[in-house]
């Protein structure tokens, strides 16, 4: 596949036709000489094209070419580079996805994708003793050049975002080598962050040698569901991912819900069960079921929970040494019973 070789406007163009799949828009770019002969395809063009009904889809090509035009003003202004699916640089562990982005924008340097990777995830509502457990597990994997995958969000996120940073600066006054990195996914473009009080953390990230990423194009604005996109993105770059507390229901679940359907591991740091973390959780089970029982969250969502996970086989840790450990150790080992979860 040519990729950059292509016209940047036909690139935008393609990326940011959401009816088509990944598949269909490599087969696509290739089909098309130039922006123009996409702009000048019909529905029926496009219908005959992919081969199945889009009748329901609302397209016009013009309309497409001055959003992508746009976006790709924004994307020199703000000085965002992108990578395409079929490029070497292309994060590997993302392209063995089935829904992996076309495109992927990011500001700072890819090169903290390009080894291993973690990704940490959580509440926004985290205990004292999480956001510390957070920070401590990120700063040790910085240190030991392992990456730290997470979202940006309040909370969880941003403490593990904030211990790895922390991991670089501090290797500055101690003179000493901290290889790695970490990288924040957006969802929303990458030329602002969500929420904005994250604004100098941002900017951390990109000063320690990290990076922010998004797969929506300059411009776009954070939506909920962009959020649900985003977490598979956080599960798809790492082998593993370690939940540091998080209620039913939660963004961070869903993460881990991902994780698994790519065959990545799922971990929970003890913290998730400690007692100081109980009634913040149990103010989120009781607002989830409330939520239920006015018929506003799925069956699904409410029993999507932690202690399913760990009755599945998912294992517990207590630092990042002990999830090094347990990446060694045979699926199962450290499997824990509902009656167990008294003693975290």
């Amino acid at each position: 596949m040519e990729c950059k070789s292509k016209d940047e406007l036909l690139l935008m163009s393609v990326q940011r036709i959401s009816f088509l799949t990944l598949n269909e828009k490599i087969k696509l770019l290739k089909k098309l000489d130039s922006f123009n002969a996409l702009a000048l395809m019909s529905l029926e063009d496009m219908i005959s094209f992919c081969g199945r009904n889009l009748s329901r889809i609302k397209w016009n090509g013009k309309e497409n070419l001055r959003y992508a035009e746009n976006e790709l003003r924004l994307l020199r202004a703000k000085r965002i580079a992108y990578v395409l699916y079929s490029d070497a640089d292309y994060p590997a562990l993302l392209r063995e996805v089935p829904d992996a982005p076309f495109m992927l924008f990011y500001r700072g340097n890819l090169l903290g994708l390009s080894g291993r990777t973690v990704s940490v995830v959580g509440t926004r509502r985290v205990s004292s003793e999480g956001k510390s457990a957070a920070i401590d597990f990120a700063m040790s994997a910085a240190l030991d050049g392992c990456s730290v995958v997470s979202g940006l969000a309040y909370g969880v996120d941003s403490a593990a975002h904030y211990g790895a940073v922390s991991a670089y600066y501090d290797s500055l006054v101690n003179n000493k080598l901290c290889a790695g990195k970490t990288v924040a996914v957006l969802p929303c473009g990458c030329e602002s962050v969500t929420p904005r009080s994250n604004v100098r953390l941002a900017e951390q990230i990109l000063e320690s040698g990290g990076c922010i990423v998004s797969e929506y194009a300059p411009g776009t604005p954070a939506e909920n569901w962009r959020f649900v996109h985003r977490n598979r993105i956080i599960a798809a770059l790492s082998p593993a991912t370690v939940v540091i507390q998080a209620p039913a229901g939660s963004g961070a679940l869903i993460t881990a819900q991902f994780a698994l359907e790519y065959n990545r591991d799922v971990m929970f740091h003890h913290v998730a069960f400690g007692t100081e973390y109980e009634c913040i959780r149990k103010h989120f089970d009781a607002n989830l079921k409330f939520r239920f029982s006015r018929g506003e969250v799925s069956k699904a969502k409410l029993e999507n929970t932690p202690e399913c996970y760990l009755e599945a086989g998912a294992p517990v840790i207590d630092n990042y040494a002990d999830y090094c450990k347990c990446l060694t150790e045979m699926p199962g080992i450290r499997s824990v019973k509902t009656e167990q979860l008294e003693l975290f």
